[in-house]
Order: C-alpha cells, then sequence, then structure tokens
C-alpha cells in the first residue's frame, strides 16, 4: 500500500484538538484513530502496540537478524489536527497527473498559481487536497501514513534495521503533544518526529516561545463627567501594544527573526486583557523580548497606578538545536538518506515548535522531517502522492543507516 493512500484514510478522521478543555487529550474524538493506528500497528506485526489512557500511541518492531546491536530508534508523529479551520468531514480530492495550474477546490477556495508559486513544482504529480470547506490534515496524518509505509514496505522487502520504536501523539497543535509522552516505555535512544513542510527538509532549529498574557485595570464613571476621572482600560491595551515594535510581528518577518504576536483581546473600560505568543530562535534575544514587555508594564504601571498592568509570562519551550548539537549524528544521517531517496536535503529553522523540541529538553535528542505537505493549517492545504512516496523512502533509508550503528 501506497502512504497515500493510508493517508487519505486517516484524512477522514475528525481529531481536532481544543486548547480550552484542560483534559488530556483536549479532545476525546482523537481516540477514534488513535485505536485504529495501534490495530493496524497490530497488523503490520508490531504486537505489542497499544494505546495509553492519555491517547498516546505506542509499538515497536525488533530489530532484525544481526542488527540487534544497533541503537533503538524512535519515528513520532501526530494525531490531532489543528483549530484554526475545520478537520469535521474531511473530504481530500485527488488530481492525478495534475497539470501545474491553479485548481478550483469548491466552497469559494482556490488554489492559485499566483499566490501559491510551489504549485507550479508540483506538475504531473498527484496532488491531493480538501474540498474547500475543511483543512486536509496532511499536518501531520501525511506523517503517521509514511511511518506505516516504511514499517510495511521494511518489513515486506526484509531490509536492515535497528529496534523501532513508534510513538503517535494527541495535542501537538495545542503544544501538548509531549506533555505526557513515556520516553522510557518508548524505549528509544533518538527519535525524529515527521511533522515537517515539503519533503527533504530537516529541522533542528525552532523557536524559543512564550505565551504572554497583559491585563488591564480601569475606572469606569459616566462619559458625560469622565474628565480627569475615567481611566479607559482599552485604551492603556491599545497603549501597551502600540509600545511593541510594530516591525516584529509574524507578518512582517521570516527566515530566524522572532517577533510579538497579539493573538487575543477582550475588553471594556473597566478591565481589558491582550494575548500575546513571543518567538525567537536566539536564546538572549527571547529573554530580551520578554524583558521589553516587562519595561513597558512597569512604565505605564508608574504613570497610572500600582496594580494597572499585570503581566503574566510563561515558557512554553525552547529551541531544541543545543540539545541535537551533540548528537550531529542525527542531521548527517537524515541528509544521506534524503540523498539516498533522490533529494537534495535543505535544513531550514522552524518557525513554530513540534514535539521534538520539548521531547528533545525531555533527554529525547529529536529533529524534524518533512512530509512533503504545503499550506497547512487551512483549506489550501495540499501534499502530493509522490512526495509521500519520497518521504517513505527516507525513513526506509534512516532505519538502515542506524542498523549500521552500533
Amino acid at each position: 500500500m501506497r502512504a497515500y493512500e493510508r493517508f487519505i484514510r486517516y484524512a477522514q478522521v475528525h481529531t481536532t484538538s481544543d486548547p480550552s478543555t484542560g483534559t488530556h487529550p483536549s479532545t476525546p474524538r482523537q481516540f477514534t484513530l488513535a485505536r485504529m493506528l495501534a490495530e493496524e500497528l497490530k497488523g503490520l506485526g508490531l504486537a505489542d502496540a497499544r494505546v495509553d489512557e492519555h491517547c498516546y500511541v505506542y509499538a515497536s518492531l525488533a530489530a532484525a537478524s544481526g542488527c540487534e546491536g544497533a541503537p533503538a530508534l524512535g519515528l513520532i508523529a501526530h494525531m490531532d489536527t489543528a483549530n484554526d479551520a475545520s478537520g469535521e468531514g474531511v473530504q481530500p480530492r485527488l488530481f492525478p497527473n495534475y497539470d501545474g495550474g491553479s485548481v478550483e477546490l469548491g466552497h469559494g477556495v482556490t488554489l492559485d498559481t499566483e499566490r501559491f508559486g510551489f504549485l507550479k513544482t508540483l506538475k504531473d504529480q498527484t496532488l491531493i487536497t480538501s474540498d474547500g470547506s475543511t483543512l486536509l490534515g496532511a499536518d501531520d496524518k501525511a506523517g503517521i501514513a509514511e511511518i506505516m509505509t516504511a514499517l510495511e514496505r521494511i518489513q515486506a522487502e526484509g531490509l536492515p534495521h535497528g529496534r523501532l520504536c513508534i510513538g503517535f501523539t494527541p495535542d501537538e497543535e495545542i503544544g501538548e503533544g509531549a506533555s505526557l509522552f513515556d520516553i522510557p516505555a518508548f524505549g528509544a535512544a533518538y527519535a525524529y518526529t515527521v511533522d515537517g513542510g515539503d519533503v527533504g527538509e530537516l529541522e533542528y532549529q525552532n523557536f524559543n516561545a512564550a505565551a504572554a498574557v497583559v491585563s488591564f485595570r480601569g475606572f469606569s464613571v459616566h462619559p458625560g463627567s469622565a474628565k480627569g476621572l475615567m481611566v479607559n482600560a482599552q485604551n492603556l491595551a491599545m497603549e501597551f501594544h502600540a509600545a511593541l515594535p510594530a516591525a516584529e510581528r509574524p507578518e512582517h518577518t521570516e527566515g530566524w527573526e522572532g517577533f510579538f504576536h497579539l493573538t487575543s483581546m477582550t475588553g471594556t473600560v473597566s478591565g481589558a486583557k491582550l494575548g500575546y505568543i513571543v518567538r525567537d530562535h536566539d536564546r538572549q534575544k527571547f529573554e530580551a523580548r520578554k524583558q521589553a514587555m516587562q519595561r513597558i508594564a512597569e512604565d505605564m504601571n508608574a504613570r497610572y497606578g500600582a496594580g494597572t498592568v499585570a503581566l503574566t509570562l510563561r515558557d512554553s519551550y525552547y529551541n531544541m538545536e543545543e540539545k541535537i548539537l551533540p548528537h550531529f549524528h542525527l542531521i548527517e544521517n537524515a541528509q544521506k538518506a534524503c540523498r539516498m531517496a533522490g533529494l537534495e536535503p535543505v535544513i531550514l529553522p522552524i518557525r513554530g515548535g513540534t514535539d521534538g523540541a520539548t521531547l528533545s529538553h525531555m533527554g529525547l535528542p529529536c529533529p524534524n522531517l518533512g512530509t512533503g505537505g504545503f499550506n497547512f493549517h487551512g483549506p489550501c492545504e495540499c501534499i502530493t502522492a509522490e512526495k509521500m512516496d519520497q518521504a517513505t523512502d527516507v525513513l526506509v533509508h534512516l532505519a538502515a543507516l542506524y542498523a549500521k550503528a552500533e
């Protein structure tokens, strides 16, 4: 079975996570796919496949004969989809021998080559999209399908491999995919998340990340008699936001550049609240961003009175680079595997985070591999069958490379 055939089946299972529930997993519907995958893993010969109470799927494939001394290698992908667009009732559409032009998906959504120039490079491949009413779910059900297909090929073709440890996680899209991951039970010495963009991309440098909540206390009186009395918390919130550098917002940054991103705002005259995410690859610049927010809050409190502004900062995850560099064979072998699959590897910084970032800081070095997908988290998401085949090839070659490492 090819990876895209598995992917189409997985994509139709509703697994959207929800940051508001406070439960693990955040949505019980993720168990539907988890149990499906555990049964499929058992059918592939991974007899120990199981789903734990928190919706993590674990399984392992014993080393091939003669490869027992190789380090155990982990392959990890996540089951949930982002809540930026609907993940319910996904209906994948296939365009065999895609002509490289714009595609009308339906529901008023167009994959436009003027907007998405990469589409022209997919000519003659089998393009897979949603029907325009939902996201597709290639992030990260494509990664799951590629891992599954690699396992099938490795066994069917008798290919060399050390012990392979498989993990499928819930809630990655809300930053909790690794929160309850059982590294000792997983059993791998090293791992890769298969959760990136185009196939051939390798990622081991991600943002340092924090969440910030800024609360403002105002004073409400009738506007007709407000002079010298009213303090409008909404104006305070706008003043705080205006004090942050406008050029350092996501819409003005790329590559290694960090940002302040306003994600939510609520308010009345009496009280207002702003929610931010703060990102930077450089740890010193990351700390400086948080300090800048603290200085703005302190300055406003000095001018408007103590307690007017309350800032809460919570670190979310850190750049995995410092944990990967001592194990740089992970990147070197991934580069070799890409070239063996006919790809020229590209190392890119992640403008976000993955389960691998958290797992690396928990003690499991875990860079990220591309799946072949584009435009994640929205109705213009797409992938091709051929890129999924290449991603599967990369995993098969990686398993062989680590089978030789003792």
